[in-house]
């Protein structure tokens, strides 16, 4: 017996950027071909959160509505971590007295069960997250029944198969200068690690230090190309001036949070935080995390004043879950 989760939405806020910004906006990434995540099994789906209420056909008689884009990719292109969000982009602004009609067309089944829920973030952005973190190896359907729509003559229904792959939980301390990276449960590697020093206070926010708080990967790039652009600083003859292509570079938030390999200064990594934000790490370190790197995977970083804010990249876990199904739309 499949039971269904259905909920709702929360948008993007970009926060003040770090020194470690890069040049372009991630893009997502095929995964790596080293490291293999083992095989998701599909089995019966179970139950993955209570149902929601059968849509009426009197608020909606004119919508016309479809979707542009779905995140993350699916099973054939990536395996994702536990804590991956399901981000659904409409190709038009849904009303707020038509959202709870939308919203209850969206299912989700797992072939584990888990209880979720819909946040809308903006007019055409509605994200699901878990109460708990997804189980590993397994398939995760989403389906939108937008046939059902009243007035949506047309209209097709969407889904996609998400495969989740292995449990990679990192905790990052900033004060002891490690990262410990366990994979289903076992401790797999400790990486000595230099985070953000502090000292440049902008709008109140010291934007060299590293956001303490739970961040997932959102992409990565072998090289990426990081700049002082993001404090407006172009002129190469600057002393504040610098464009650096770095190393092994996977994204954690919105406003250009690394993990990645340290540029020299590995006599700093295990012993103190010199970064602008990011989380240095060493050459092999690095390359290990970025190999085994799945978007969606979680980082927990902690000791420094600086708080992760919920809508900086993919870091809804900032919210308490009852924090977090405020914001659907079926009450």
């Amino acid at each position: 017996m499949k039971r269904v989760t259905r909920m709702l939405p929360a948008l993007f806020a970009l926060v003040v950027a770090t020194a470690c910004a890069a040049e372009t906006a991630p893009v997502p990434q095929a995964r790596p071909t080293a490291a293999p995540q083992g095989q998701a099994a599909m089995a019966p789906a179970a139950a993955t959160t209570t149902p929601s209420p059968t849509p009426t056909a009197t608020t909606t008689a004119k919508i016309k509505l479809g979707i542009a884009d779905i995140t993350p990719m699916g099973e054939k292109t990536e395996k994702v971590g536990v804590g991956f969000p399901i981000i659904v982009t409409f190709d038009r602004d849904v009303r707020t007295r038509d959202r709870a009609t939308v919203e209850a067309l969206l299912q989700v089944e797992s072939d584990k069960p888990n209880e979720g829920a819909w946040r809308w973030v903006s007019a055409r952005k509605i994200i699901y997250r878990t109460k708990a973190y997804w189980k590993p190896y397994q398939k995760v359907l989403f389906t939108a029944r937008l046939s059902e729509l009243p007035g949506n003559t047309g209209g097709k229904n969407v889904s996609r198969r998400f495969a989740v792959g292995a449990q990679n939980i990192s905790h990052v301390d900033t004060r002891k200068h490690v990262m410990k990276v366990y994979r289903n449960g076992k401790l797999a590697k400790k990486i000595p690690i230099s985070a953000g020093r502090g000292g440049l206070v902008r709008g109140g926010v010291d934007v060299y230090l590293t956001t303490s708080g739970t961040h997932l990967t959102m992409g990565k790039k072998a090289v990426e190309t990081m700049t002082s652009s993001w404090m407006g600083v172009t002129d190469p003859k600057d002393p504040r001036y610098y464009k650096e292509e770095i190393p092994w570079a996977v994204r954690i938030s919105d406003s250009g949070e690394y993990v990645h390999q340290s540029a020299g200064y590995y006599q700093y990594l295990g012993r103190s935080n010199q970064s602008h934000g990011c989380v240095r790490a060493t050459p092999e370190g690095a390359k290990w995390f970025y190999t085994i790197a799945q978007r969606g995977d979680v980082v927990k970083i902690t000791g420094t004043k600086r708080k992760l804010q919920w809508n900086n990249g993919w870091s809804y876990w900032q919210l308490s879950y009852s924090q977090w199904k405020k914001g659907s739309a079926l009450k």
